[in-house]
């Protein structure tokens, strides 16, 4: 990968038109995924066949960005060729990294395609130096992309202590559980993010009026329940609406996006070396939208100018956004 300047912002590319989309709005980088269980955004009339992956890295590179393909969910016992094949397209498709999970997956690609650069997705939980250093020693790991529970002092202290590049989320759906690990959506809908690249999918989701509300079901399981004409969350789980003693409310986090624009600056103070937008399911147009706003705000942030705050809370789940972790304690 060729070096860029200060923060690289990196971009989703759910569909090839996203791509595009991505690299003329002024992405650094774009990740995507193939059209198969091998990603965590196997969602239907999304992602890449390797034709189009082909054609997608030819219009990246033209444009000045790179282009890193997420093979990031655990493969299934008996059936890794599949996932291995995938590895194979990225590399003779020319991507500039794979995105990877599974410690299996990373051997392969160590052995099988030594010169593909190594990232680590998100998906394998690496939160601590110990942890990130096993990666980097021995899968020869670049890059590891950190999960959405540490604060920005914590990514701080990881930095200090770790030699390869990191990269945070700064946009997006928030997942508030330590990824690679979280079982809530195969539990109630037998659908995996991590093994059948799903969270909380659009298939198992109903929405019924009771008694004056408008209750959101995933699954047998009622998530939440607003009144009749007020915005209705999206019913993910870990963001549902809990009782905990006299307690009622959204006890882990808010069914809100996740917005660090601000946090720029300390998360570059931090040592971090990427910014991950998060949205492969998501529009060319929403695409579009937000990578230009964070281009302008990383621009703004190598200039000396203030980054402004809320410009993308119309694109965000319930029009209101979070700083996440990054400011603050899980209640």
């Amino acid at each position: 990968m060729q070096e860029t300047r200060g923060l690289e912002l990196v971009c989703p590319a759910g569909t090839p038109a996203a791509l595009r989309g991505a690299v003329d709005a002024g992405a650094d980088s774009v990740y995507c995924g193939f059209s198969d269980e091998t990603n965590a955004r196997n969602f239907p009339g999304l992602n890449f066949t390797p034709e189009e992956l082909v054609e997608g890295v030819r219009y990246a590179h033209a444009g000045g960005a790179r282009v890193l393909v997420a093979i990031n969910t655990f493969p299934r016992a008996g059936a890794a060729d599949v996932w291995h094949r995938a590895i194979g397209h990225a590399a003779r498709a020319g991507a500039d990294a794979v995105i990877l999970a599974d410690i299996g997956l990373l051997a392969y690609a160590r052995e099988k395609h030594p010169d593909l650069r190594r990232h680590l997705s998100v998906q394998a939980a690496a939160a601590n130096a110990d942890a990130i250093r096993f990666y980097v020693e021995e899968f020869g790991v670049k890059r590891v992309v950190l999960p959405r529970v540490l604060t920005v002092a914590e990514i701080a202290a990881i930095n200090r202590e770790v030699t390869c590049e990191t990269e945070v989320f700064v946009f997006g759906g928030l997942c508030v559980m330590a990824e690679g690990r979280c079982s809530l959506s195969s539990y109630a809908t037998g659908k995996s993010p991590n093994m059948n690249g799903v969270c909380s999918p659009a298939s198992h989701v109903q929405y019924r009026e009771e008694e004056g509300e408008l209750v959101s079901r995933l699954g047998e399981f009622t998530i939440d329940r607003v009144p009749r004409h007020a915005p209705a969350p999206y019913p993910t789980l870990c963001k549902g609406c809990f009782s905990a003693g006299n307690y009622r409310g959204h006890v882990f986090e808010d069914p809100v996006s996740l917005d660090a624009a601000t946090l720029i600056p300390q998360l570059l103070q931090a040592g971090v070396s990427a910014l991950k937008i998060e949205g492969r399911q998501r529009s060319r147009s929403y695409i579009r939208d937000v990578v230009a706003s964070f281009r302008r705000a990383v621009d703004a942030q190598a200039a000396g100018e203030p980054i402004p705050a809320g410009v993308l809370q119309h694109l965000s789940e319930g029009q209101m956004t979070t700083a996440g972790a990054y400011r603050k304690t899980w209640r």
